[in-house]
């Protein structure tokens, strides 16, 4: 699993699993189906989860009915025993694009650029922007808002010269800081492309190189 920048937290028992599934999040679950009963008690676990339901969810199977079980129960992918080093780099390379993708979903870049923060009836504020997310951001900027108002977002993100507006409704508010979630989904993709491409250069070449030859959708 490391040479996909992976790096594996092995639980010793299913209520140690439970718990570390309650209180963290996780872009990929591994359960063995030797584990009898208490495996469809971590299945349902992780997607009962807030953090992981939508995590992917690899089941270690020895028969086709075990494998209709665990698909059945919710899990993504199946590896089939007798495993070897092959057969499950096949199964995390066809899995990779869904772990991108939920590791995006909770990304947060650092990232310090301007940005202005518009409001009904109240003077254009300027801040900084600390970090940004698929679903919001962070920022530094001396407002009179609290958590509930709305704003709009003016700002660039490094690298291009589209301007996103967005607007955003107050998560939080303290000490000249704000938590803001994004309100405006047309202009989703572009920020997903954009919190992808800095995911891609996070990670390792020897990552970036196993997918370089494959097929684009």
């Amino acid at each position: 699993m490391q040479r996909f920048a992976l790096f594996p937290e092995q639980c010793p028992d299913v209520p140690s699993a439970l718990e570390r599934l309650n209180r963290a999040k996780f872009e990929a679950v591994v359960v063995d189906f030797r584990l009898g009963s208490q495996a469809g008690a971590v299945l349902e676990g992780a997607r009962q989860s807030a953090s992981n339901e939508h995590a992917v969810v690899f089941t270690v199977s020895d028969s086709e009915v075990e494998a209709a079980e665990a698909f059945k129960a919710g899990s993504t992918f199946v590896l089939r025993r007798p495993l070897s080093a092959d057969s499950i780099a096949l199964s995390l390379k066809a899995a990779y694009g869904l772990i991108v993708r939920e590791r995006r979903r909770y990304f947060r870049c650092p990232v310090e650029v301007p940005v202005a923060i518009l409001r009904t009836a109240m003077q254009t504020v300027y801040g900084n922007t600390v970090n940004i997310s698929e679903g919001g951001m962070s920022v530094t900027a001396a407002v009179p808002l609290g958590s509930g108002d709305q704003a709009r977002l003016h700002f660039n993100l490094p690298g291009g010269d589209f301007q996103f507006v967005l607007e955003s409704t107050v998560c939080w508010a303290k000490e000249g800081r704000l938590g803001l979630q994004f309100l405006s989904p047309h202009q989703t993709s572009r920020l997903q492309e954009w919190l992808s491409r800095r995911l891609e250069e996070a990670m390792p070449q020897s990552v970036r190189d196993k997918f370089s030859t494959l097929p684009q959708d």
